[in-house]
């Protein structure tokens, strides 16, 4: 019997599991749901993110350049910002930003406080293309969020932002086991 039928039957006790240890079959039953719909929603955004990246004829890291700087609203990013935003090495830095500069979606002008060094900026270019290809999408979210309680929304972003806790305390905990 699994564990949502006996759940069903109203169930309450307690047995080994294979990732989660003991718990109330129940509270077992509705934490494999949220965290199935997670990875639904997760399938479903890589797969947007592909979609994306083949429409605009970018990489990852393209488009992820391309939504920092959106986000900027102060103009000045410098390339070693993206740098360490990214995880690459500056010669691969320089390369996607060359490439960005040259399909006309980003510009790199000169910083006038200290004119040895650069500031990257978005063109209106790469951003109506970004709204273009997103705007629909970022609508349909939009929609499925804009009626929802005040409660209920902190009790979402509150388990996303634990989600995202457990996801990156995954990374820290590897790499500290890798250093050892």
């Amino acid at each position: 019997m699994t564990d949502a039928n006996l759940a069903d039957r109203g169930a309450t006790t307690t047995g080994p599991t294979y990732w989660y240890g003991e718990e109330p079959v129940g509270r077992r039953s509705r934490s494999k749901a949220v965290l199935e719909a997670l990875r639904i929603y997760r399938a479903a955004e890589v797969a947007m993110r592909r979609r994306t990246r083949d429409s605009m004829s970018m990489g990852e890291n393209e488009l992820l350049v391309l939504r920092y700087l959106l986000r900027d609203t102060t103009g000045h990013v410098r390339p070693g910002e993206l740098t360490r935003y990214l995880g690459l090495s500056t010669a691969s830095t320089t390369a996607l930003l060359d490439r960005l500069e040259r399909s006309g979606h980003i510009v790199r002008v000169a910083n006038p406080a200290d004119r040895r060094s650069l500031f990257v900026q978005s063109t209106p270019r790469a951003d109506a293309e970004v709204r273009q290809t997103l705007g629909m999408m970022h609508d349909r979210m939009l929609a499925a969020v804009i009626d929802m309680s005040p409660e209920d929304s902190a009790t979402v972003v509150g388990f996303l932002r634990r989600m995202s806790d457990a996801v990156d305390g995954v990374a820290v905990h590897d790499a500290a086991i890798e250093s050892s």
